[in-house]
This record gives structure tokens, C-alpha cells and sequence, in this order.
């Protein structure tokens, strides 16, 4: 544990690779099966929450764009 400590404070992404790591090949918690989907399931989620918040502006955004295209040409 302390040396999971010590990795933090020198490089975050190697805290977060063996602590991963250790996760996986733990026997006693969750496989890394699950793991992973588990991961790609909080991602999905987050674009879900990200397109719903953000959505309604993307649209007005693309209709302002699409719309001054005609006065391009």
C-alpha cells in the first residue's frame, strides 16, 4: 500500500496502471473481465450524460453553420 503511495506522487499514470493491474490479477475481487466491462460501461454513460447536456447546443451550433453556407456560395 505504501508503495502504491509513493507511485502517486511521482507519476499518476503509473499509480493508475498497477493499480489496475493489481485489480485484474487480484483473485479475491472483482475479473478483470468484469473490470473492463464495467469501464466501458461507465464510458458509454458519460457520452449518454455529455450528448444530453450538450445536444440541443451541438444542434443550434450545426444549424447556424449549415445555414450561412448558403450565403457562401
Amino acid at each position: 500500500m505504501l508503495r502504491m503511495i509513493s507511485n502517486a506522487l511521482i507519476t499518476p499514470k503509473t499509480y493508475v496502471t498497477s493499480a489496475l493491474r493489481s485489480l485484474i490479477k487480484d483473485e479475491r475481487g472483482l475479473s478483470g473481465v468484469v473490470v473492463a466491462i464495467l469501464l466501458i460501461l461507465v464510458a458509454v454513460l458519460a457520452v449518454i450524460i455529455i450528448w444530453v447536456f450538450l445536444g440541443d447546443w451541438l444542434n443550434d451550433m450545426w444549424e447556424q453553420i449549415t445555414s450561412q453556407s448558403d450565403s457562401i456560395s
